[in-house]
């Protein structure tokens, strides 16, 4: 089934999902940011075909996200490692572990998440940039972007934000 990209639309979420929407991607990344770089490692981790771990692994180096590095030279063989675009997807990870962890944690948390500069275990949350407060659906609305402009993906969103302009 071919999928419609969605590199074009004028939504940072459906731009950053374009790539990163993929479970695949998603766990290639929770990976490699925990320390899985090689290509056997990741494949026999995830139990992925090497086709698809190769297309995706691909894909995310072409858009800068990962970085291709020779680790030995005799015989060649090559890590992955994040770029500082990668590393950003760090707390993208963290926010669906909390959500998993409160929805489909059953058990309880696979993974506990330790913050090495206070020394506890913590959990991810949105936090206002500039009063730290927690950011949730009450406490913030979406006004237009300078980026934003009205298109495929944006048909009806792009409209009810520019609206929200002219009343605040």
């Amino acid at each position: 089934m071919t999928r419609t990209p969605l590199a074009d639309v004028a939504c940072s979420i459906a731009r950053a999902t374009d790539l990163f929407a993929d479970a695949w991607t998603a766990l290639i990344m929770r990976d490699v940011v925990l320390g899985v770089t090689r290509f056997d490692d990741l494949a026999r981790d995830l139990g992925i075909s090497r086709k698809i771990l190769a297309a995706r692994l691909s894909r995310l180096v072409e858009e800068g996200v990962l970085v291709r590095e020779r680790y030995q030279d005799h015989p060649p063989r090559e890590h992955y490692l994040a770029t500082e675009k990668g590393e950003e997807l760090y707390p993208v990870l963290l926010a669906l572990m909390r959500w998993g962890d409160r929805w489909y944690g059953e058990s309880g948390p696979p993974v506990r998440v330790h913050h090495l500069e206070c020394g506890h275990d913590t959990q991810a949350i949105t936090a206002c940039a500039h009063c730290g407060s927690e950011l949730t659906v009450d406490n913030t609305t979406q006004l237009p972007g300078p980026g934003g402009r009205i298109g495929p993906g944006t048909q009806v969103i792009g409209p009810l934000l520019a609206a929200r302009r002219t009343s605040s």
